[in-house]
Parts: C-alpha cells; sequence; structure tokens
C-alpha cells in the first residue's frame, strides 16, 4: 500500500470514529434525562466487522430479558437439530410400532398441520405410546399462574397435538378443533377461557373471534385425541424394553423458528429447547440442553446468564446486553446473512416489528423484541445507511410509563444511529 493510500485509510478511520464517538455521546447524553429516571437501560452497538464497541451503557449488568431469550433457544437449536425436525423416535416389531416423542410441537399444530405422525402409524394393528419420557414440569419456573387459560401459555409436553391448544370459533354455533373436546366447550361470560384445573373451556356468547385456549395436557386427553383419529389401535405405556433407534422427521426446521421468532410463540420456543434436548438422551429436559450449551458453545460469554426457560416468560430469566450481543455476532458470522435475517422479524414489514423501525425503503432493523409487565427490549441487527451491519442489544427494565413512549425512545435512538 502506498504511503498516500495509507495516509487515506488513517483520515477515513479517524473521521468515522470521530463520528462515532459523537453519536455515542449524544446517546449517552440523552440517557442522562429525567424520562429515565425511574427505569434501568442498557445499551450495547457492536461493528462486528472492524470488532469494535461503539457503545457501552449498563451493556455488563444483568436485565429482565423477556422474549429475547428466544435468541438462546434459536441459538441451541440451530447448533444441534438438523434441516428437519425430528417428529418421534419409533421401534417396529411385526404389526406393533412404538413411539416415543421428541416434544416436536408441529403435530396437528393449527398453523403447521403436520401429520407425519398419522401417517407413519396408520397402518399398524397396534401403537404403544410413551409419554413418560420428559423431565420438565408443564409450567416453566417464575411463570405466571393466573395465564393457565391465555393463549401464549400452553403446557410443554413431549408429544404435543393441536399445539396444546383447543380452537374456538362461532361462525354459526360453536366449533372447535380438535373437534373431540367440543362437547366440553360452552358459552360462557366468566372472565376464564377454562376451568383452572380441568378442560371445561368457556367462549363469550357475545364474541365472532378464534380463540386459542390451553388445555390440560394428561394421559386421558391424549388417549382421547389419538381415539379420534386411529379408534381402538393406540394405546399409552409407560415403559418398553425395545431400545427405540429410528426417527421419523416432520417440518423444516427453519419454519419452525421463523413462527417462533416472527410471532414471539413461547410455545414453540418452550418445545425447540426440548426437541433440542432429544439430540442428547431419550429423556427430554430442557434445564440439560441449557447447560450443555452454556458448557460448551456458549462457555465463552463474559457474563453467565441465568437461563431458566426456552420462552422468556420467566422472570426469573436474567441475561445482560453484552451476552446477547456475543450469541447475535456468532449467528452473524456462522449463518448466511440472509436466512439469519429471514428467521428475525423486520422492522416495518413483518412479526412483532410490523409496526416499528420501518425503513424506506428496505428495513434496517432484524431484531426480537421482548415484552413484560415494565419491560420491554430489542436485540439483533442494525443496518446503516452507509450499508454497515452493526449488532445490538437494546434493554428496559422497571419503567412505569405506557410502553409505547420506551418503543418510540428506542426507535429515535435507532434512526441516529442509522442515519450516523
Amino acid at each position: 500500500m502506498s504511503k498516500l493510500k495509507f495516509i487515506f485509510l488513517g483520515l477515513i478511520l479517524f473521521f468515522y470514529g470521530c463520528k462515532s464517538a459523537h453519536v455515542a455521546k449524544k446517546i449517552i447524553k440523552h440517557f442522562d434525562t429525567d424520562f429515565y429516571d425511574n427505569q434501568f437501560t442498557g445499551l450495547l452497538i457492536y461493528d462486528p466487522k472492524t470488532k469494535d464497541t461503539i457503545l457501552n451503557y449498563n451493556g455488563d449488568k444483568y436485565f429482565t430479558p423477556a422474549s429475547n431469550t428466544k435468541i438462546f433457544t434459536l441459538y441451541t437449536a440451530l447448533q444441534v437439530l438438523t434441516d428437519k425436525i425430528p417428529a418421534f423416535k419409533y421401534h417396529i416389531d411385526r404389526d406393533t410400532i412404538t413411539i416415543q416423542g421428541t416434544g416436536d410441537p408441529t403435530f396437528l399444530h393449527p398453523f403447521f398441520q403436520d401429520s407425519t405422525a398419522l401417517k407413519m402409524v396408520q397402518n399398524f394393528k397396534k401403537v404403544n405410546l410413551i409419554l413418560n419420557n420428559l423431565a420438565d414440569d408443564k409450567y416453566g419456573p417464575g411463570w405466571a399462574w393466573e395465564d393457565y387459560d391465555t393463549y401464549f401459555s400452553p403446557e410443554r409436553s413431549s408429544f404435543p397435538m393441536y399445539g396444546n391448544v383447543v380452537t374456538v370459533n362461532n361462525p354459526h354455533s360453536l366449533q372447535s378443533i380438535p373437534k373431540v373436546v367440543e362437547n366440553h366447550v360452552q358459552y360462557s361470560s366468566t372472565k376464564n377461557a377454562r376451568d383452572f384445573n380441568a378442560n371445561n373451556f368457556y367462549y363469550n356468547p357475545k364474541s365472532n373471534k378464534t380463540v386459542e385456549i390451553p388445555m390440560v395436557i394428561d394421559s386421558l386427553l391424549i388417549a382421547e385425541l389419538w381415539n379420534s383419529i386411529l379408534p381402538g389401535k393406540v394405546f399409552i405405556t409407560n415403559y418398553s424394553p425395545k431400545k427405540r433407534n429410528l426417527i421419523a422427521y416432520s417440518v423444516h426446521s427453519d419454519s419452525l423458528y421463523k413462527r417462533m421468532m416472527h410471532e414471539s410463540d413461547n410455545f414453540l420456543a418452550e418445545q425447540i429447547l426440548i426437541l433440542s434436548s432429544s439430540t442428547l438422551s431419550d429423556t427430554l429436559s430442557s434445564n440439560k440442553i441449557r447447560n450443555f450449551i452454556l458448557e460448551n458453545q456458549l462457555k465463552d460469554l463474559k457474563q453467565k446468564p441465568r437461563w431458566v426457560d426456552g420462552s422468556g416468560l420467566s422472570r426469573y430469566n436474567l441475561f445482560t446486553p453484552t451476552s446477547f450481543v456475543q450469541v447475535l455476532t456468532k449467528l452473524y458470522t456462522n449463518v448466511p446473512r440472509t436466512r439469519l435475517f429471514n428467521l428475525f422479524p423486520a422492522g416495518g414489514e413483518f412479526g412483532t416489528l410490523k409496526k416499528w423501525y420501518a425503513g424506506n425503503p428496505k428495513p434496517y432493523v432484524y431484531a426480537k423484541s421482548g415484552t413484560l409487565g415494565n419491560n420491554y427490549s430489542l436485540s439483533g441487527y442494525l443496518i446503516t445507511n452507509s450499508g454497515k451491519t452493526l449488532i445490538f442489544s437494546f434493554m428496559n427494565n422497571h419503567f412505569t410509563k405506557p410502553t409505547v413512549e420506551v418503543k418510540s425512545n428506542m426507535q429515535s435512538i435507532l434512526e441516529l444511529l442509522r442515519d450516523n
């Protein structure tokens, strides 16, 4: 490189550094305004090309991440699962097939409507179904108990069916999927959509919306659901001496990850962690796969998170902006850009960011949001007007003002980064 070119490059880097420092100073000054007096905020901005940290404001402090946790769930799945989702493990003995769930949430799911298991077993005279291989409780630690009847809080299980929810609508009369529980659905103006611990469902007679209500998952319900599609063939069992070495596969993995990330689907996130644990042993355990990932692929994290579930529903989760940026950087380095950005919600276009961070004409933010009461965070990728890609994690905890005001402030800061 000639001396003149070297000097020119040096000047470019110098002015870029000055401009970055100016923007960082402006953002930190903004954080000193009274808008942030009664909340806890962290922001880390990283340039993966130059490996420079542009801004670090409380980046090493722990925050409640809410659904930003799904970034770790996505990373885990991309590390251990293949291009197709393992639907179940099985063993064949003449006219009998024994199947054991892997946690695949797509079987007869309202969105995916996968029928791999049904097609596989319908030609056998007898189907033994093993259900007791899940070590997890049906709810995650720290989940709000009063959410038991809400669409975003279905129970976890080893062999989900219909997304573990009953879908109810009212075009002319009450109808449900699965149809077998239709006689357990009735009109009622009660505030709860289901009895606390029983599969009795309630639909507001004044409503015409389609609603999803979590089912109580137990062996009796599973037997009833299977018997409705394969009468007299399916038997629930807790033990089989035969090793189930064969694996059947269902949907393409990216379709599952994309749905989980775009819709911030808690049920899919929980089941994806359980699915990932099926690669370690026949006993399904989201705790086991979390520890495995933290002790191996993520052993270099600067701050080890307190990571307790796959969805972020739990307030026990604690992560730092630095940890999110580290994982996002690993994804950016190892996953093709087009594929990676397709998995994340895009500002102004689709997913949970459809109404925020719109670009002109293209999105400038590809990121995962996370919302719990008094908490909102956003972590992902930002494309500047100059074409540079920045990785960021912007976390806000403990505010009492409306979330829309916090989002508006965040959008102003991200636009400042985009434009400068």
